[in-house]
């Protein structure tokens, strides 16, 4: 395995490093304004007007939907190569440039159409769209000029075993008939959001002989007739409009045409696991990023105050918690980059441990950094002054996010213990 950036890499890098001084940093103090300014006139949910800015610079720089690598690149090269980097990234080289842009979540995601949940949606109906599908909500995703949202997760059941998702979707003639509850419906806030990809079971809710077989993913467009986007979740106070926030959705007797159906019923898991692959890694590179951002803020802040008589550069604690996070950093990227690799070379299944090893080490990693670089920083380190509370919450928030830690770690361990029972 061999880590080392190539040229094309190096040249992307120092492209988007430049980008991120000349354009998304100053830009970070601008989208708050605009944000707090939406929030008062009773619109905290637009898209603010810097976010379209950064967007068209990105584009017009060609750092444009860096993420799309492998079996989806191969597939939107059919489709639109002109919307693609030529040729497509490896997993490998897009870690690289995927880390730079964990440093601004809020903003940098977005700006390089590289942002969740369009991204894993994007892929979704790259691999397994129609080309009706693709021609309707493939492209204009690809062209940023529109968002969507996923709509998974339930508030009436335990959805981190998803065979309890209970949103039925019914066939009914030439339509089909949805109805379900779903919140932490990510992109669902978003005002440029026009399109759901909502996953139910097959109308006969009890559990059947075909398990996983039961479940399916169907595109329904957001100003359907009985889609109720009833609120915003707060994410540890925030209302986090990073990714068009995450919305409680009702889905009341919504009717859609046969042709929304995604890769045919019973298809459901399939396409999540397709999906939730590369989503995973996606978050785990970001968060990288976080923490060495942190790390930095962290550095900065110590060589500048002084208590007790010396800076607290030179406390043991502060130096402790400096080497412990610049460990902790290296560790969890050597075990992403090895990921990727994986995904590159023998494909997402082949990486399937290494994914869920991620998943787990990597947002704890950047827990505890940004939690002492918090520390560090005092009362200053909670405030809006700096990044680092919606950092925290960020790392906290992917403990759940893409599944809960402790079911990575169940799928992990059941898969050792097979080395051994056979």
């Amino acid at each position: 395995m061999d880590f080392g950036y190539d040229a094309r890499t190096l040249d992307l890098r120092k492209q988007l490093l430049t980008f991120m001084d000349e354009r998304i940093y100053p830009a970070e103090a601008v989208y708050a304004e605009q944000v707090e300014a939406a929030a008062a006139a009773g619109k905290q949910w637009e898209r603010v007007p810097v976010t379209a800015d950064l967007k068209a610079e990105a584009l017009s720089r060609g750092l444009w939907n860096l993420f799309l690598t492998g079996k989806s690149a191969r597939a939107v090269a059919q489709f639109a190569p002109d919307l693609l980097p030529d040729p497509p990234l490896t997993n490998v080289q897009y870690a690289a440039l995927a880390e730079i842009t964990g440093w601004s979540p809020a903003l940098a995601p977005e700006a390089l159409n590289c942002a969740a949940p369009d991204t894993g949606n994007m892929e979704v109906l790259a691999e397994f769209g129609t080309p009706e599908q693709q021609d309707m909500w493939l492209r204009p995703l690809l062209e940023g000029r529109i968002r969507s949202a996923f709509c998974m997760t339930e508030p009436g059941v335990a959805s981190s075993d998803a065979t309890n998702i209970a949103t039925t979707i019914t066939l009914d003639g030439d339509s089909y008939v949805i109805n379900g509850r779903k919140w932490w419906s990510s992109g669902a806030m978003s005002s440029d959001c026009k399109v759901f990809i909502v996953m139910g079971v097959g109308g006969d809710a009890e559990p059947d002989s075909r398990g996983h077989g039961r479940h399916s993913q169907i595109l329904v467009p957001s100003d359907t007739p009985g889609v109720t986007v009833k609120r915003g979740m707060m994410v540890f106070g925030f209302n986090d409009g990073t990714h068009g926030g995450h919305a409680e959705v009702v889905f009341d007797n919504v009717r859609v045409p046969r042709a929304n159906m995604i890769a045919g019923e019973g298809m459901g898991f399939a396409i999540a696991q397709a999906r939730l692959g590369p989503g995973r890694i996606h978050h785990c590179m970001r968060q990288i990023g976080a923490a060495e951002r942190a790390l930095e803020l962290m550095c900065r802040r110590v060589t500048s105050r002084v208590a007790f008589g010396k800076p607290l550069a030179e406390q043991g604690v502060i130096q402790d918690w400096i080497a412990e996070s610049r460990v902790r950093i290296e560790q969890a990227r050597l075990l992403v980059l090895k990921t990727a690799w994986l995904m590159d070379t023998v494909g997402n299944k082949g990486a399937h441990s290494e994914i869920q090893a991620i998943k787990i080490i990597t947002p704890r990693m950047a827990q505890w950094v940004i939690d002492k670089a918090i520390q560090a920083h005092g009362a200053g380190g909670i405030s809006q002054d700096f990044p680092l509370a919606h950092l925290w919450a960020s790392a906290r928030t992917l403990r759940f996010a893409d599944g809960p830690d402790e079911v990575h770690k169940r799928s992990m361990a059941r898969r050792e213990l097979r080395k051994i029972t056979g």
